[in-house]
């Protein structure tokens, strides 16, 4: 990816991307054997696709429906994507015979009190 101009995401090392010269901006995801590219030029999409399928063996699935357990819906009106973990949180549930538990906002007991207080203070124990 290096060699063909792409940069690896500085918080996530399973991201690419590169920036074009017409400013257009194409995001790579890799994890395991599972790849989603994102761009709004297709033709930029369907270049690295062909230069992916030449170094390995790969299967064009489409339009990305889901993706490590997450339903991918593409909302055209706010030029974007939502990623959906619903059902699989439900399937987990359903697992661990937890379907009908009381749902709370927080994990966290209703008698903890958090404040900024309790808070790291200084940069060497931020660090730590």
């Amino acid at each position: 990816m290096f060699q063909i101009g792409y940069k690896r995401g500085k918080y996530d090392c399973c991201v690419y991307s590169r920036t074009f010269n017409d400013g257009h901006m194409i995001i790579l995801m890799l994890y395991v054997a599972d790849m989603l590219i994102a761009c709004r030029d297709m033709s930029k999409i369907n270049e690295l696709k062909g230069m992916s399928n030449s170094e390995f063996d790969m299967k064009d699935l489409g339009t990305a429906k889901k993706i490590l357990r997450m339903e991918i819906k593409r909302d055209r009106e706010i030029g974007g994507c939502i990623f959906l973990k619903g059902k699989y949180i439900e399937k987990v549930l359903e697992k661990f015979n937890m379907v009908n538990v009381k749902p709370v906002s927080t994990p966290l007991a209703s008698h903890f009190n958090l404040s900024a207080k309790q808070s790291l203070s200084t940069e060497a124990n931020k660090e730590k």
